[in-house]
C-alpha cells in the first residue's frame, strides 16, 4: 500500500508535503507582491476564454457577412445562366 502511494505521490508523503508547503508559501509571496488574489486569477481566465469566444464569433459572422455580399451577386447570375441554358 505504501509503494503505491509513494508512486501516486512521486516521493513519500512527508517530503510532498515539506515541497507543497514550501512552493504555497513562495506562490503566496509572488501573489501578494503583485496584489493579486485568487478571485483576479478566475476573472483573468473567464476574461480570457470571453474574448476568445468573441473573436471566434466576430469570425463567423464576418464570414456570413462576406458569403451574404458575394451570394447577392452570385445567386442571379447562376439563376439567369441556367435560365438561358434551359431554353437550349
Amino acid at each position: 500500500m505504501s509503494e503505491g502511494m509513494n508512486r501516486f505521490l512521486g516521493d513519500t508523503p512527508g517530503r510532498v508535503l515539506v515541497k507543497l508547503i514550501l512552493v504555497s508559501l513562495v506562490v503566496g509571496v509572488v501573489m501578494n507582491a503583485f496584489d493579486w488574489s485568487p478571485m483576479d486569477i478566475l476573472y483573468g481566465v473567464e476574461n480570457f476564454v470571453r474574448r476568445i469566444w468573441n473573436l471566434g464569433f466576430g469570425a463567423i459572422e464576418r464570414f456570413a457577412a462576406y458569403f451574404l455580399l458575394g451570394a447577392v451577386v452570385v445567386i442571379p447570375c447562376f439563376i439567369i445562366l441556367r435560365l438561358l441554358s434551359y431554353r437550349r
